[in-house]
């Protein structure tokens, strides 16, 4: 089998591994060497389902010794086999690297033999491409579950950032569907490389250049085992704050295997439920809540209706509305519609003037979800106050803008808004209207400003 055959067999293979982000290293190029893996020489091109693809993403082999029931390339599957040899691998890196194909390397891989071996064989790729080709692009590559703390060790000097994946969210369901695994072999690379980024003076959030300066993350599937969103967040949080990953990256499960112990074939794939986590997840490591404000044993599930920060906001409705001329930091940031760099514009603007509806226009801020949640003074007295069996159905809303047809030559007009005696700005909706959908009558505004 020549190297290109290998090729589309082993780049198929590895379109199900998402953790594949090139972002956080700082690596320099050599002297007189090749590629540059800093922020300025990394290019993120980006799938349409989201994926990196700026990367040669690649297994070294698919010939596993495993029989996981989610996996594509479990040993009872009967699909074409290959496996790269380390020099092939770094062949193709630096040629593809000097046509401007790639900007770095992600290299996973099924376990063929024994992990050590395909671990010594990933490292071999790593290491020659740092010390004899000079090579200073971006490496990312998988630790196997049951490698040597050796071979780890040069997988962290060698490689920018590494990751184990945790494969499913509960070990009783790791169990059930890979009996061949378990957590404990999962845990201990995590754990390995963790305590030494704390050696060598490094934690999350600081450069460490001798040693994974990109630190490591992982992956889990969504949709295979009943987890509920709670279970996963909670696990995400514990990976976060005592292995100091980067990122946990969450791929709905995606049926390639009729097997009694998955989903049947004909279920969907969880796409906006695995949307959700993602949204999720970027509130405990940007907006600063914990996991168990998000979900609790009440609400084990994210709404799959509305993003998981205005969700919150509907069930904790003694926050709001918010004043931003007067509320703290931290505050602000839990305001739907409003993000970190907008929080941050109106906690530094607010020294030297007010802030008007067209200030947080301007600024960035999603007014559409924001203004329900804040005191404002360009908000009627009639309106201020804050009811979520309300707001809920305003926000579900379909939207009465329409798109047209890209070759349609003569457009549909919309029919202009009747004339209204309401005073209330453009951005806010009547308070004696609300869709027909809700079910509800909104209160009149002189009953809200009695309430």
């Amino acid at each position: 089998m020549d190297v290109r055959e290998k090729l589309n067999i082993l780049s198929a293979a590895a379109k199900y591994d998402v953790s594949c982000s090139s972002s956080g290293s700082r690596r320099s190029a050599p002297p007189r060497g090749l590629g540059d893996a800093c922020p300025a020489g990394i290019c993120h091109t980006w799938a349409a389902d989201g994926r990196c693809i700026s990367l040669l993403k690649i297994l070294l082999s698919n010939a596993c010794k495993y029989d996981c029931a989610y996996c594509a390339n479990r040993r009872s599957n009967d699909i074409p086999r290959a496996t790269f040899t380390p020099k092939e691998v770094i062949d193709l890196t630096l040629e593809f690297y000097r046509r401007n194909y790639i900007e770095g390397l992600f290299l996973s891989s099924a376990v063929v033999g024994s992990p050590d071996a395909t671990m010594e064989r990933l490292v071999k790729v790593a290491k020659e491409l740092r010390t004899m080709h000079r090579f200073g692009g971006y490496i990312h590559l998988k630790s196997i579950p049951g490698a040597s703390e050796k071979l780890l060790h040069e997988a962290g000097l060698y490689a920018d950032r590494t990751s184990v994946n945790i494969e499913v969210p509960s070990e009783r369901s790791l169990t059930y569907l890979a009996p061949e695994k378990n957590y404990a072999s999962v845990y201990a690379p995590m754990n390995y490389f963790a305590e030494r980024k704390i050696e060598y003076g490094g934690s999350r959030g600081r450069y460490t250049p001798n040693f994974l300066p990109a630190g490591q993350s992982t992956q889990m599937i969504v949709g295979a085992s009943g987890e509920t969103d709670f279970q996963i967040l909670t696990l995400s949080a514990g990976f976060y704050r005592q292995q100091r990953l980067k990122r946990v990256y969450f791929s709905g499960y995606v049926p390639v295997n009729a097997d009694k112990r998955l989903p049947a074939l004909t279920t969907k794939p969880p796409l906006l439920r695995e949307h959700r986590l993602y949204q999720a997840d970027w509130l405990m490591r940007f907006y600063k809540f914990d996991y168990d404000e998000i979900l609790d044993a009440k609400h084990p599930n994210l709404d799959l209706n509305l993003d998981p920060k205005a969700g919150w906001a509907l069930r904790h409705p003694e926050f709001f509305p918010v004043d931003l001329q007067t509320a703290d930091y931290e505050m602000i940031l839990r305001v739907p519609g409003i993000g970190v760099k907008s929080a941050q514009l109106i906690v530094s603007s607010r020294r030297y003037c007010k802030i008007r509806l067209e200030t947080l226009k301007k600024m960035g801020v999603v007014l559409k979800r924001a203004k329900y949640f804040i005191y404002h003074p360009d908000i009627p007295a009639g309106v201020r106050q804050f009811y979520p069996e309300i707001i809920r159905p305003l926000l579900l809303a379909p939207s009465k803008t329409q798109q047209l047809d890209l070759f349609d030559s003569t457009p549909l007009l919309l029919p202009s808004a009747p004339a209204t005696t309401n005073s209330l700005p453009s951005v806010f909706p009547s308070t004696n209207v609300i869709p027909a959908k809700a079910g509800i009558s909104l209160p009149k505004p002189h009953l809200l400003a009695a309430g």
